[in-house]
C-alpha cells in the first residue's frame, strides 16, 4: 500500500492537527481495531480519535506500539484524540480517567482530550454501561468539568481540550466563562443529510475547529444500537458527483467535508475502504457540486444518545 499525505489545520493555540483521521468507533469483534488502525497507520493515517468508552484504545495502542519497535513511526509523528465520559464529569474524576486513557494508549500525552457530551451521568463505571441502560442524571456543571480539563493542560497530560456534542447555547455559556483555555476542536455529527451549517458557522466566528464524526453517516447498527444510519453511499446525487470526478461515493463525501473547511474522523474495518477513505487530496469539488451535495440536507441525525432527551442539558 502507498502511504497518503494528509494536511494538516492548525489550532487556536498554534498545535496542528491531521484534516483526516481514523475514527477508532465502538469494537464489535475481538483486535478489529487493532487490525485495522495497523492497515491506517500504513496507508497515511496519524490522526486517531477514540474514546475511553468505545473500549479501543487498548487495541489502537497495539497498532501504534508495533509501528514504533518497527522504527517507522514516532509518537510526535501522531495526533491522538480521546474523550471524558459521561459518568466522569465530576472534577475529581477528570484527571484520574485521562490518565487510564493515557496508560491504554500506552502515552504521556494526548494531542487533544474532549469533553464527549454536555450532561453527566451517574454510572458503574463500566464501558458501555450507559450506553444502552439508561443511568440516573447527575448535576455536575460543565463549567466545573471544564475547569478541570484546564489542569490537564497545565500539567502537561494534553496538549489542546475540546467538546463534542454541545450545541450552541452550550458553547456560548462555556465561552462565556472565565476560562484559561477556551476549547479548541469541537466535535458534531456532519454529513450531507446533516449538514449541521449554523453550528458550523457558529464554530468558524469563534475560531474552533470543528470535527465531524459519522461523515458517511453512521454504521450499521444491531438490533439494540440506538445509531440511526443514512444510506449516503446509495444515494443517486452523490453516486453521479462520484462518477464525474471518477471517485468513490465515500470519497465525495469526505471531500465535501474537506472543502466545507472542517475536519473529519470516517471509520471503518474494510482495508480498501480505509486506504479509499484517505485518497481524497488529489481533487477538489467544485462550488456548484458542494452545494448539491449540501442541498441533500434532511436532518436526519444518526446518533442521538436519546435516552436522556429528558437531561436538563441534553443538546438536541
Amino acid at each position: 500500500m502507498t502511504a497518503s499525505k494528509v494536511p494538516n489545520v492548525r489550532l487556536y493555540n498554534g498545535i496542528y492537527m491531521p484534516v483526516l483521521g481514523y475514527g477508532a468507533f465502538n469494537k464489535f469483534k475481538e483486535n478489529e481495531v487493532r487490525d485495522a488502525a495497523r492497515v491506517a497507520l500504513e496507508v497515511g493515517y496519524r490522526h486517531f480519535d477514540t474514546a475511553w468508552v468505545y473500549q479501543t484504545e487498548e487495541e489502537l495502542s497495539d497498532a501504534i506500539t508495533q509501528r514504533m519497535k518497527d522504527g517507522v513511526l514516532k509518537r510526535s509523528d501522531l495526533f491522538l484524540t480521546s474523550k471524558l465520559w459521561n459518568i466522569h464529569h465530576r472534577p475529581e474524576s477528570v484527571e484520574r480517567m485521562c490518565r487510564e486513557s493515557l496508560k491504554s494508549l500506552k502515552t504521556d500525552y494526548l494531542d487533544l482530550y474532549l469533553i464527549h457530551w454536555p450532561f453527566s451521568v451517574k454510572g458503574s463505571g463500566g464501558k458501555g454501561d450507559d450506553l444502552r441502560t439508561k443511568m440516573p442524571h447527575d448535576d455536575v456543571d460543565f463549567i466545573d468539568t471544564w475547569k478541570a480539563m484546564e489542569e490537564l493542560v497545565i500539567k502537561g497530560l494534553v496538549k489542546s481540550i475540546g467538546v463534542s456534542n454541545f450545541n450552541i447555547q452550550q458553547l456560548k455559556r462555556l465561552l462565556a466563562a472565565d476560562l484559561r483555555y477556551k476549547p479548541a476542536v469541537k466535535g458534531i455529527e456532519v454529513h450531507p443529510y446533516y449538514t449541521n451549517n449554523e453550528l458550523l458557522d457558529y464554530c468558524k466566528q469563534a475560531n474552533i475547529v470543528v470535527t465531524a464524526y459519522a461523515p458517511l453517516g453512521g454504521g450499521t447498527p444491531d438490533s439494540a444500537s440506538p445509531i440511526k444510519p443514512a444510506n449516503l453511499l446509495v444515494d443517486k446525487t452523490i453516486q453521479d458527483i462520484a462518477a464525474k470526478y471518477n471517485k468513490t461515493a465515500a470519497q465525495v463525501i469526505l471531500r465535501w467535508g474537506v472543502d466545507r473547511g472542517y475536519t473529519l474522523v470516517p471509520k471503518s474495518v474494510t482495508p480498501a475502504r480505509i486506504q479509499q477513505n484517505i485518497e481524497i487530496f488529489d481533487f477538489s469539488l467544485n462550488e456548484a457540486d458542494v452545494e448539491t451535495i449540501s442541498s441533500l440536507d434532511k436532518s436526519h441525525k444518526c446518533y442521538n444518545l436519546d435516552l436522556y432527551t429528558d437531561h436538563p442539558e441534553y443538546p438536541f
